[in-house]
């Protein structure tokens, strides 16, 4: 029986790892920042140097904080995160562009006559916010050198040497045939990228060789991008049952099984994890910003962080008149116009901050009912609750927003760090081959449920008028 894991979580703002015992459950945390940059033009970069520096020094911490050992390591990704690197050497050529990066839209104009194709072939819309539009952006822009990736080949490579993708990360890239499992030839020349030398796509649980980076030499088993990672430590397999994560923005996912389905209702088709060659597939829709617009309310002053949504919103009965449409990286999922900007409507004398902090979570909250309804739609399965995780589900108001909102319940979950979890199951399941999913996965306690506490009507009414400012954005000419 294996014994504990070290689950590392590298995400957008930093990285969190646990020590995850399967008798005791999680004995060990630590993190380490990272610190996005924003520049013009709808940059994001990351340094990657600090992205394996945050990986190593959080695994370190959780390590030191267990008091004890592991039997292997799990690495979660950020899943569209990309940079272009030296395979001899590992040395970055490029910064880390970064998810949210709106850079390579030209890229993704040029190839609009192609979007169904590329859409039906790989299950993703036609979007900069996906891998593939960014490494060709990379590729006309910055260098021609190396080989260009996502971040999670270039930091498995710096800890074993390796040069691997899971299948699900590499099906965040829009270059992988969704049906085979495979990178498509077809996908790839459409970017001008049929030459560029890819990793391997592998299964989420595995041998990908072993790191001395944490101490000792230890095998790394376990890989798997973030999304999907939590969705199977939610174990929301259900089909009446989704899972939203609340951090730098806000992702909802949904499981479909052993096929992938692609709807029709603007939603993301992908790959689930592929655990013993036997690939499980997943609904996706996203909000671009959560977490990073709370942060944008800070750095105005309204606020003076996430912990004041709460005192601050709670200071007025309701939003005052104010709609926010928080697109301030543009909209995801279902509409696809990541060229849209937020607006924040019906503000008069007697705004106050609370108005604003109530708006926004009523803009938030609204943009994963457009999710959930998708889901149902494309499932032909109303939900019967959504399970939730991520920083900002801290906030009582937010939560109750979007149970309001929904009419159906949210469960919060009892463990905040539910990517590392999900990753340190595969990392369970790669050293244990013997081990099945179901006995690798947490069970799950929600630490508190919301209910909605308005009728139908009034949630149609406050649903009606947000999509009616997202409407006007939508026509603006």
């Amino acid at each position: 029986m294996t014994g504990p894991v070290l689950a590392v979580d590298q995400g957008t703002s930093g990285t969190k790892a646990l020590v995850i015992c399967p008798e005791r459950g999680v004995i060990g945390t630590g993190s380490a920042p990272v610190r996005p940059r924003y520049g013009p033009g709808g940059a994001v970069e990351a340094d990657p140097a600090e992205l394996l520096a945050s990986v190593i020094e959080a695994g370190r911490r959780a390590l030191a904080d267990s008091g004890g050992t592991v039997d292997a390591v799990g690495l979660a990704n950020q899943g569209e995160t990309v940079l272009a690197w030296n395979p001899d050497t590992g040395r970055p050529l490029t910064d880390a562009i970064v998810w949210q990066d709106r850079r390579a839209a030209p890229v993704c104009a040029e190839l609009a006559p192609r979007a169904d194709e590329l859409k039906q072939l790989t299950g993703l819309p036609l979007d900069p916010y996906f891998a593939a539009p960014k490494m060709a952006w990379i590729r006309r822009e910055l260098t021609r050198e190396g080989v260009v990736t996502t971040t999670d080949a270039w930091l498995v490579h710096q800890l074993t040497g390796a040069f691997v993708t899971d299948a699900a990360t590499a099906g965040r890239t829009q270059l992988l045939d969704l049906d085979r499992v495979a990178w498509s030839p077809a996908a790839l020349d459409a970017y001008g990228l049929g030459d560029e030398r890819l990793p391997a796509v592998v299964d989420a649980a595995g041998d990908f060789g072993t790191t001395g980076a944490f101490g000792g030499d230890l095998p790394l088993t376990g890989l798997l991008v973030d999304q999907q990672a939590a969705l199977l430590a939610q174990s929301a397999l259900d089909p009446a049952v989704a899972k939203c994560t609340y951090g730098t923005g806000a992702f909802l996912l949904a499981g479909t099984g052993a096929t992938p389905s692609r709807g029709s209702g603007g939603l993301v088709s992908c790959v689930a994890w592929r655990l013993g060659g036997h690939t499980a597939y997943c609904l996706d829709g996203q909000v671009y910003t959560a977490a990073s617009a709370v942060r944008w309310l800070t750095d105005l002053g309204v606020i003076s962080g996430a912990a004041d949504l709460d005192p601050v919103g709670s200071g007025v009965p309701d939003s005052g008149g104010v709609t926010f449409v928080p697109a301030l990286a543009g909209l995801a999922a279902p509409w696809w116009r990541g060229d849209l900007r937020g607006s924040v409507t019906g503000l008069g004398l007697d705004t106050r901050a609370g108005h604003l902090v109530r708006a926004l979570c009523e803009g938030i909250a609204a943009q994963v009912v457009e999710l959930a309804d998708a889901v149902a739609a494309d499932r032909g399965t109303p939900l019967s609750v959504l399970r939730v995780d991520g920083g900002l589900t801290r906030s009582a108001l937010l939560m109750q927003t979007q149970a309001d909102l929904l009419q159906r319940p949210v469960e919060v979950s009892a463990l905040p760090d539910v990517t590392a979890l999900g990753v340190g199951a595969v990392a369970r399941m790669g050293a244990d081959p013997s081990l099945p999913a179901h006995r690798a996965v947490p069970d799950w306690k929600p630490a508190a449920v919301y209910e909605p506490r308005i009728g139908p009507d009034e949630a149609a009414d406050r649903l009606h008028t947000f999509r009616a400012a997202v409407r006007t954005l939508v026509e603006r000419p």
